[in-house]
């Protein structure tokens, strides 16, 4: 096997989802979270952005228009992560998220990030976090220090 790495630079560029129901979708992605509606293909498919970019999320009912959720314990997609610019973004949606009394799956302090877990309408996984400062990442050891502890809600929530 031959040695390569993909450049630094590289970025995921969107994220395209199956649903059942074109319409619900855009009310939890543009509705609730706020992304923008940039393009739709008549009812079957919406492209959806964040400061207009042609689209950060693909949505479309091609195979899936009225099905089910897809099974949990199978392979595919885990979740879709969102990045905030700030911890006040992170913070503003929290509060969003709690006035409309939508559900919250769960939420974590990684060290590098701080996250907020949900579910779309069709049960994808949906991170919604901000990353720390990349300076705050290392331990003494320059190695990248993730964990798993609990989230200062009420910190955030007084921003």
């Amino acid at each position: 096997m031959d040695n390569y790495n993909i450049p630094a630079e590289t970025r995921i560029g969107h994220v395209h989802l199956k649903v059942s129901n074109l319409q619900r979708s855009l009310d939890f992605y543009c509705g609730l979270l706020g992304f923008e509606l940039i393009n739709t293909y008549g009812d079957q498919a919406a492209f959806i952005s964040a400061g207009g970019y042609h689209h950060h999320i693909g949505l479309n009912t091609w195979h899936s228009k009225d099905s089910g959720p897809a099974p949990e314990r199978a392979p595919g997609l885990y979740h879709t992560a969102i990045l905030y610019p700030e911890r006040k973004d992170l913070a503003a949606i929290l509060r969003r998220l709690i006035k409309k009394n939508y559900p919250i799956t769960g939420t974590s302090d990684h060290g590098v990030s701080e996250a907020i877990y949900l579910n779309d309408p069709d049960k994808n996984g949906v991170e919604l976090y901000w990353d720390r400062s990349r300076e705050k990442w290392y331990d003494n050891n320059g190695k990248i220090t993730m964990h798993n502890k609990r989230l200062d809600v009420e910190g955030l929530l007084e921003l």
